[in-house]
Order: structure tokens, then sequence, then C-alpha cells
């Protein structure tokens, strides 16, 4: 703690991102706009409302024929497959058709809306994707965690040891630096979790109401086969799950199996996919 932090935020990736670094001012400056950049590009390549963007070129383009891709896009898409796989589908990238359908999410002319299935997407060799069928792909639930991932990498890249990157729910610490961390539940409550360093984590909400979808607009849909306000466990269903991992994007991705995975194994199930189940919240507060 003997230097002081230098901290920066800019509005990114739908959200406001902190950086925040210790080392000397010169350093500190250059280190974090270069690690914006880095997440200024990870956002172009992934954006869905940019319908010039590697993922809308996929989105629009790959049903019918092979889409090269940046390389950043291409090893998220490899991440998300894993997980899908590791999860028996319970995080699925596919569901942006569905999401463009309640018009969450803009409609660029995709040919479908009702094809989902993570199983449709091919990686091909030299960064090239194919979609056995027009899913619609959507990165929302691990794009974020993997543009903290590769934010902290070009801090390391100049240099810098002691710090963090906070774009939201999504949080990564390096350094021997112990910081109190505390998450924001769906109730509004503020639960501390803690001190901790060297960890990713990453916090997501399920809507299980109109009323949770209009103040969380991006917060995890109902599960399929939870009743929402039918439920009558309904006050004791979770609202906010954190996950803690080494990589951010493991726990953001996380987060959404932990959301949508049955109550009994759910946290020997986070635990084989390489995460930590470490909080969620259980009625409204109120």
């Amino acid at each position: 703690m003997d230097k002081p932090a230098h901290r920066r935020m800019r509005p990114l990736l739908g959200t406001f991102v902190e950086i925040a670094v210790r080392a000397p001012e010169p350093l500190a400056e250059t280190a974090i706009a270069s690690a914006f950049a880095t997440i200024e590009q990870i956002q172009r390549h992934m954006s869905f409302h940019d319908a010039d963007s590697d993922l809308s070129r996929i989105n629009l383009h790959a049903w019918r024929r092979p889409v090269s891709v940046s390389s950043d896009i291409y090893r998220v898409l490899c991440h998300a497959r894993h997980i899908s796989r590791r999860s028996n589908g319970l995080f699925d990238i596919s569901i942006g058709g569905r999401l463009v359908a309640e018009g969450r999410l803009p409609d660029h002319g995709f040919p479908a809306l009702d094809a989902e299935g993570w199983d449709a997407l091919e990686l091909l060799p030299r960064l090239r994707v194919r979609l056995k069928r027009p899913v619609v792909l959507t990165l929302d639930g691990i794009a974020k965690g993997y543009a903290v991932d590769c934010a902290v990498q070009t801090l390391f890249t100049h240099g810098i040891t002691r710090g963090l990157v906070n774009a939201g729910g999504d949080l990564r610490l390096f350094g021997p630096d112990a910081l109190p961390i505390a998450v924001r539940e769906a109730s509004g409550a503020i639960t501390p979790l803690g001190e901790w360093s060297n960890t990713a984590m990453a916090t997501s909400a399920v809507g299980l109401s109109a009323e949770d979808q209009a103040r969380f607009p991006s917060c995890i849909v109902t599960p399929h086969g939870c009743d929402g306000l039918a439920c009558p466990h309904f006050n004791q269903c979770p609202r906010a799950w954190t996950v803690l991992a080494d990589e951010a994007w493991r726990a953001d991705a996380l987060t959404k199996v932990a959301a949508l995975a049955p109550e009994a194994g759910r946290s020997a199930r986070i635990a084989r996919l390489g995460g930590r189940l470490i909080a969620h919240d259980f009625g409204r507060g109120e």
C-alpha cells in the first residue's frame, strides 16, 4: 500500500469500467489508457448492437458460409463452447434470437429467431466460424469477463503488478493488496464478501418477475421450469449469484450456470467447472 492508487473510469461494455493500479504516475496513466484501448477493441468485435461487429457477421452469415473473425472472439467462442458442453447446456450463447424477439436486443435482419442450441457452433481452422443452423449468438454472459481478463493482461505487459479492473458485476484483482468487496443484491441490499486479492469474481442477477426484469434489464431471465411469481417458494428463490474463479470470463459464465442449475449439487457443479459459489441472495429483503 506504499503507492497511491491511480483510478480511471469509462463507459464501456454496457456499464462503467473502472481500472485502478498502484504504480508511478507516468507508468500508471500509460498502462490504464492501453487497458481501456484493449477493452474498446473487444467491444467492437463482440457487440451485439453493432451490425458490423464480428458477432453480428457471424449471426447474419455464418449459417451460410464460414466467417473469418478476430482471435479474441474466436477464443471467447472456444471458452463458451467448453462451458456449454461441460454444463450440459445450462450455459448457452445461442439464446440471442429469444432476446431479440422479446425486444431486449436489436434485430439486424436475422434469418430466424426461434432456433437455439449451442451445438450449432462450429470452430474451424484459421479463425473461421460456421453455424450449422441460423441460431443467433449473444456473448453477454461471458464477453465482459473476458474483456476484464484482457485488460489485466495489458496492464501486466506494462509492468503493473498491483491493481484491479471492475466492469459492473465482473471484477479481477491482482497483486498482494487485499481489498474489501461487496455486492448489491437484487433487493438493493449491500452484502459484504470480505477482503480478497489475486482473484476474479462475477455477480449476476436473476429476474423472476416483470418487476425484477424492469429494474435489472440485463438480468438472467426466468429459468425454464420456474413459475416466477406463481412459485410457492418465490420469496426463497435466489435473486443474485456470485462466483469466484481464477479468470473473470469463467466467473462470468458460471454465474449463469449457478442460476439455472438444480439446487441439489449446485455448488459441486460450479466447483467441477473451475469456480466457487460464494454468495447469493435468498428473498427480496423487503
